[in-house]
Order: C-alpha cells, then sequence, then structure tokens
C-alpha cells in the first residue's frame, strides 16, 4: 500500500498547485481585460471632451496596475506596494520550480511545459508588509512573440538557466536583449541572473566562472539555486524585491514635484502598454 499511497500524494500535491496555479491565472486574465475595458472607456470619455479619469484607488487588480500610478500610490506606506517579477529563460530550466518552491515550499518534479502563469504572495521585506507578483513565462520559441507584452509589466526579472544545460546558458543573453528592447535600453533594470539544478554538480556543463563572469558583463549579481532542495530560492526572489523597492524609492525621491503634463504622458503611455495586451487576447 505504500507505494500507492505515495503515488497518491503526489498526484493530489501535483493537482492541488496546478488548480491555484489555474486560479491565479483567471484572476490576472480577468483583471488585464478589466483594466483594459477601463482604458478604452477613458479614451472615448477623453475624444468627447471629457476630463474626468479613473483613479486606480477604483480598480483591484492582481497584476495591472500602471507602474507610476502604483508607485504613487504606494508612497505613503510600503505595505501597500506590489512587486512585480518576471521568470525568463529557457524551457526545462526550473523556473516554475523555483516559482512554486517559493510560493507553496514544494518541489514539483514532474516537467510540463508553461504557457504562463501568475502568482502573487504577501511578503515581509525588511520588516515592512507587501506583495509580490510572479510571472511564470513560457520559454520555448513558440511564446517568443507574447513575451514583449509581460516583458512590458515587469519592474524586475529573473533569468533562469541550468548548470547542466549550456544551451539554456548561451539563450540568457537573447532574453537580457529582448527584455532591454522593451525597456527603451535601460540597463538599471533589475535582474538577476541564476543557475538553477545546483544538487547536480556531477552533470555541471556551466562553470561558475564563465556564469560570474556574464553576470559581471552584464552589471548583475548572480546565484546558483537548487529549487529540488529550496537553496538560496527566498535569496533570489528577496534580494530582486530590495533592488526593485530601492528602484521605486529612488523614482519617488527625484520625481515628487513633477509636474501634471509628465504624469498625464505617462499616464498615456501606460494606457498604450495595455491596450497592446487587449489586442493580443
Amino acid at each position: 500500500m505504500h507505494p500507492v499511497e505515495n503515488a497518491l500524494r503526489r498526484a493530489w500535491s501535483w493537482l492541488r498547485i496546478r488548480l491555484v496555479a489555474l486560479w491565479h491565472f483567471l484572476i490576472w486574465v480577468f483583471d488585464m481585460i478589466f483594466c483594459c475595458r477601463l482604458c478604452l472607456e477613458e479614451d472615448e470619455d477623453l475624444e468627447k471632451g471629457n476630463t474626468k479619469k479613473t483613479h486606480t484607488s477604483d480598480i483591484h487588480p492582481i497584476s495591472v496596475l500602471p507602474e507610476p500610478t502604483k508607485m504613487a500610490s504606494g508612497a505613503a506606506g510600503g505595505g501597500g506596494q506590489v512587486h512585480k517579477i518576471i521568470m525568463v529563460g529557457s524551457g526545462g530550466v526550473g523556473k516554475s520550480a523555483l516559482t512554486l518552491q517559493f510560493m507553496y515550499d514544494e518541489f514539483v518534479e514532474e516537467y510540463e511545459p508553461t504557457k504562463a502563469d501568475s502568482y502573487r504572495k504577501r511578503v515581509v521585506l525588511d520588516g515592512e508588509e507587501c506583495s509580490v507578483d510572479i510571472l511564470d513565462t513560457a520559454g520555448q520559441e513558440d511564446y517568443s512573440a507574447i513575451r514583449d507584452n509581460y516583458y512590458r509589466s515587469g519592474e524586475g526579472f529573473i533569468c533562469v538557466f541550468s548548470i547542466t544545460d549550456a544551451e539554456s546558458f548561451d539563450a540568457t543573453n537573447e532574453f537580457r536583449e529582448q527584455i532591454l528592447r522593451v525597456k527603451n535600453s535601460d540597463a538599471s533594470i533589475p535582474i538577476v541572473l541564476v543557475g538553477n539544478k545546483s544538487d547536480l554538480k556531477d552533470d555541471r556543463s556551466v562553470s561558475l566562472s564563465q556564469a560570474q563572469q556574464r553576470a559581471e558583463s552584464w552589471g548583475v549579481p548572480y546565484v546558483e539555486t537548487s529549487a529540488k532542495t529550496r537553496t538560496n530560492v527566498d535569496k533570489v526572489f528577496y534580494d530582486l524585491m530590495r533592488d526593485i523597492k530601492r528602484r521605486k524609492g529612488g523614482n519617488l525621491n527625484g520625481g515628487n514635484a513633477t509636474n501634471s503634463g509628465s504624469a498625464d504622458q505617462k499616464h498615456r503611455q501606460a494606457r498604450r502598454s495595455w491596450k497592446n495586451k487587449c489586442e493580443l487576447i
């Protein structure tokens, strides 16, 4: 009976995680559609000469708040901040395993290609409560056309490769170039280079010095993780959230006295970004 019980436990654990992931993803899609609808309605009002604006305080999305507005709403206290993290990397390197380990303290060994899963978790970062939105993107080339729309909403990126797969390491350059292109060559965007599967040291095909040299050339930190043993999983996410938080704080301190024209321009840019996502859907 023990093998049967173990199989049932594994099956239930896998099913439960997938159902929760599906629920989060459906909420994320609904909120994105709802936000796009509000943006379109606002454009219609502007075309008719109606200057009434919809405030983000009236909207409660999972992961679709435009960055400038969200930062302004979180300026009064860190408890309301939401940090958006995008997982990028080739297929099979362990992006989903790292995400699920961070979210639920569970390791799912069976590999199932991801299309796009969205997660939210409340955390305490340096003594302040906040939320982290994690978008686990597809690594397969079939989904490369839709990555730009995901990248636009990201505030920080975890670029994952497997230390046992040299090709996945080579692909990290391409993923970084895509991020920089979408972010208008902003080299200061928070990125962490992650070498996963550190528990498989005997199968290593990417040396530690290779990975460190690449991270140094990018100007980003490098961390080796194991989703299976949970090594450095929390460190990666919390360190990246700290970088995102510092970046937001810098923008806020330097931009408190911005004029209304600049704010309106940023707002229009945010609306255009979400319109692109609406057209994709």
